[in-house]
């Protein structure tokens, strides 16, 4: 078959949705010679692969382009058991913060962000979503902010997104990322031992504290899935904040609709995660052989799971590549899928719920100023490095 798919290429990221079409058509199950993995396009493959653990393994690294020395040691990159001990450590600090406590914070910051563009003409929506979203994130996981700050905010946001990108010419992370990787590091040490010595009421305090049955993590699991938590619900979030922008920018019908009514925006929500997800592919490993749709692939292969693909599957949701705010697009897999669906779910739709209703109260009719956007470098993950919005 001639036909390439390369996950890695900027020129994907910009439509990927056609090559996603072919791969379900033609090549369900296919080797990608230049990822060196198998590409999985099709919803139901998709979804059944994520709940394999024992068959298709996290544990070698869940990013397409990975961090050193994650691999194994946080709940991303891990197989129970040990995932299922990270996951209930986390939940149970999830548990102990009252997240509902911070809608009106939330819609403080959103006032505060969305306030500075009262009478503009034409801005970039990443330059005042971005200013929300490392607010939000920090407050929810319990960063220091404010006067107790220990670096501007700006620099947390800038090194998360970093971590998450890959040089474009190399396909593999560059010095500059993972110098961002090891400053994120180096930024988590300081908020956990200031959090051990003093303890608040958040996530970060009740995640490096928690114990279930006298059980608590090492040194090292607190650090690699705090430096995780902390890249993942940046870059998650603000991936999410862009999309959805993009998506209402584009479809004025629907725009229209949730300006008018915001109680739609929940299902606007879910059809953005659904139609445009910005975590387009994450990987796995094989445990053993598995032949799929005729194809064998063998023990120590690594597997993208291209959730951007099943999104758009048809054999999962009728015309797939239509933006209708009132599908329900119920099992979507915007937020990952199986064993390792998205802890952060509550906390993004309720923060992106008020930003968007927020910002329409301030902006209300909008449109993209450009046809052609430039997209973030990364394997894993696909958002608008700009997305210049202009007022009616």
């Amino acid at each position: 078959m001639s036909f390439h798919f390369d996950p890695y290429s900027p020129a994907i990221d910009a439509d990927p949705f056609p090559y996603y079409k072919h791969l379900r058509d033609e090549a369900p199950c296919f080797w990608s010679e230049e990822a060196q993995m198998w590409v999985l396009s099709r919803y139901a493959d998709i979804v059944s692969a994520g709940q394999d653990w024992q068959t298709y393994s996290s544990a070698s690294g869940n990013l397409m382009t990975e961090l050193p020395g994650r691999a194994g040691a946080t709940l991303g990159s891990s197989d129970p058991p040990k995932h299922d001990r990270l996951r209930g450590l986390i939940q149970h600090a999830f548990m102990k913060r009252n997240l509902l406590a911070l809608e009106e914070p939330i819609r403080d910051v959103a006032r505060q962000v969305f306030g500075q563009l009262q009478g503009t003409k034409q801005f970039d929506f990443k330059e005042v979503s971005s200013q929300f979203t490392v607010k939000v994130l920090m407050a929810a996981l319990g960063l220091p902010m404010g006067e107790d700050a220990l670096v501007p905010e700006h620099e947390v946001r800038e090194n998360a997104v970093l971590m998450v990108q890959s040089d474009a010419r190399t396909r593999a992370k560059g010095p500059e990322h993972i110098a961002a990787y090891n400053w994120m590091q180096e930024y988590a040490s300081k908020v956990i031992a200031m959090r051990r010595a003093e303890p608040c009421n958040d996530l970060i305090s009740n995640f490096a504290l928690a114990e279930i049955d006298g059980d608590r993590l090492d040194d090292r699991e607190v650090l690699l899935t705090t430096t995780t938590l902390i890249m993942a619900g940046v870059e998650s979030l603000g991936g999410f904040m862009m999309m959805m922008a993009y998506n209402l920018a584009t479809f004025d019908e629907a725009r229209r609709a949730v300006v008018a009514n915001p109680e739609l925006l929940p299902d606007a929500i879910e059809e953005s995660l659904r139609f445009n997800t910005s975590a387009q592919r994450f990987r796995r490993r094989l445990m053993k052989d598995v032949t799929l749709h005729g194809q064998t692939m063998k023990e120590g292969d690594f597997v993208c799971l291209a959730y951007g693909s099943g999104n758009r599957d048809e054999r999962q949701y009728p015309n797939p590549d239509v933006y209708d705010i009132t599908r329900k697009p119920r099992g979507h897999l915007g937020f990952g899928g199986g064993v390792h669906a998205c802890l952060g779910t509550a906390i993004a739709r309720l923060a992106v719920k008020i930003a968007f209703d927020e910002f329409h109260k301030v902006v209300p009719d909008y449109r993209r100023v450009a046809d052609q956007l430039p997209w973030m470098p990364s394997s894993t993950f696909r958002s608008p490095l700009v997305l210049e919005l202009s007022v009616a």
